[in-house]
């Protein structure tokens, strides 16, 4: 069964959203990786950059550590919506 897609061909939602959220904590793709390994998730820079790029489909726990890595909302993530 294939995997779903946005009508651009994007394997997933938070691509430009993540950049933007990473950037504006100063924080390079290797340190965003160093934080999330931290905290105990396994991900490295590649994960990172294939995300970023639209190379790779994002799991219900990376959505999650990404949220706790960078202090934000599911929905600041997902749809770059700020309270």
């Amino acid at each position: 069964m294939p995997k779903p897609r946005k009508n651009t061909g994007e394997k997933n939602l938070i691509s430009a959203n993540l950049i933007e959220l990473r950037k504006k904590r100063n924080y390079s793709q290797r340190l965003l990786a160093y934080q999330l390994q931290l905290r105990g998730y396994d991900m490295d820079k590649n994960v990172i950059t294939r995300i970023e790029t639209n190379k790779r489909y994002v799991t219900d726990i990376e959505l999650k550590a990404f949220c706790e890595v960078l202090d934000v909302t599911y929905d600041e993530l997902i749809d770059g919506k700020r309270p």
